[in-house]
C-alpha cells in the first residue's frame, strides 16, 4: 500500500501573504527634510529673480539720469531732420557737464510753457505700468511737457534775422542752414536779440511750423535757461528704416565768432 503524505507535512511550507513595510519615523524626517529644501530652492530663486529686476531697474534709473534718455517726436516742428513719431536717445550728460553748442539739437523742460496744458494720462494699471517704465527709462518718454528744437544761440550771442539774403546772422555771420526744411525760409519773423548769460535761443527746423523761441519774444519768455535743457539729440532709434546717427553741423556755425565779438 501507498501511504499518503498529509498537506501539512514536514516537507511542504504554508503560504505567507506579503507584508507592506511600515513607513519609519526615520523615512518621513527624509520627506519631510526634501520638502523643506524644494521650498527653501524656490524661494531662492524667487528672490534671485527679484534682485535681477530690481538692479535692472536701478540701471535703468542710472543710465535715464546720467548717461541717455529716450524721447519720441510728437510734431512736425524739427522736419525733415525729426519727423513725427520718430524715437530718439538724448546724451543727457552733455547737459550735466554744460557742453550745449550752436547747431546741438536739445529737449528741454517746457518751464516757459510753450506747450497747451498737457491733458491726464492714461487711466487703469496700463497707463501707470507705462509712467512708471518711462519713469525708470526702460520705456522713452512720451515728451510729457518737453519740447525739441535746434540751439542757434547761446549766451552772449548776437543774433538777427535777416541780413540781405534772407538769412540768420550769428555775431555778425550768416548761417547757411542746410537742415531747414525745403521750401521754408529761415524765419519769417523779424528779430534782432542778445542772448542772456546761461541761455539759448532755439529754433526748430521747420520754421513755418514751428513755435521756437522767435514765436514768444514778445511774451518774454523766448529764452532756455541752461538749467532746462534736458541734454541733446545724437540718434534716431526707431522706426528701423530711419536709424540714423544725427550729426553736429559744425561746418555751418564754424565761421561764428565767440559772443561779445563786434559784428557787422
Amino acid at each position: 500500500m501507498t501511504e499518503e503524505r498529509s498537506s501539512d507535512s514536514a516537507g511542504e511550507q504554508p503560504e505567507h501573504k506579503p507584508v507592506r513595510p511600515r513607513r519609519s519615523a526615520r523615512s518621513s524626517r527624509s520627506s519631510a527634510s526634501r520638502n523643506a529644501k524644494k521650498s527653501t530652492s524656490a524661494w531662492r530663486s524667487v528672490k534671485e529673480i527679484l534682485i535681477v529686476v530690481v538692479l535692472a531697474i536701478l540701471i535703468a534709473f542710472i543710465v535715464k539720469t546720467l548717461f541717455i534718455r529716450g524721447f519720441y517726436i510728437p510734431s512736425g516742428s524739427m522736419e525733415n531732420t525729426l519727423e513725427l513719431n520718430d524715437r530718439i536717445f538724448v546724451n543727457v550728460m552733455n547737459a550735466n557737464l554744460g557742453n550745449i553748442d550752436r547747431g546741438d539739437i536739445v529737449v528741454f523742460h517746457d518751464t516757459k510753457n510753450w506747450l497747451p496744458a498737457q491733458p491726464q494720462g492714461s487711466d487703469g494699471v496700463g497707463g501707470a505700468v507705462r509712467s512708471a517704465l518711462s519713469f525708470v527709462g526702460i520705456l522713452p518718454d512720451t515728451g510729457d511737457q518737453a519740447l525739441v528744437k535746434r540751439v542757434i544761440g547761446q549766451g552772449g550771442d548776437h543774433v538777427v534775422c535777416c541780413d540781405a539774403d534772407g538769412r540768420v546772422t550769428v555775431n555778425g555771420t550768416a548761417l547757411d542752414e542746410t537742415y531747414v526744411y525745403p521750401g521754408a525760409a529761415p524765419s519769417e519773423i523779424p528779430f534782432d536779440v542778445i542772448v542772456p548769460d546761461d541761455h539759448y535761443f532755439v529754433l526748430g527746423d521747420h520754421r513755418n511750423a514751428s513755435a521756437d523761441s522767435r514765436v514768444h519774444l514778445a511774451q518774454d519768455n523766448a529764452f532756455i535757461r541752461k538749467e532746462d535743457i534736458i541734454g541733446t539729440a545724437f540718434v534716431i532709434a526707431w522706426p528701423l528704416d530711419r536709424f540714423h546717427i544725427l550729426h553736429h553741423p559744425d561746418q555751418i556755425f564754424a565761421d561764428v565768432p565767440a559772443a561779445g565779438s563786434s559784428d557787422n
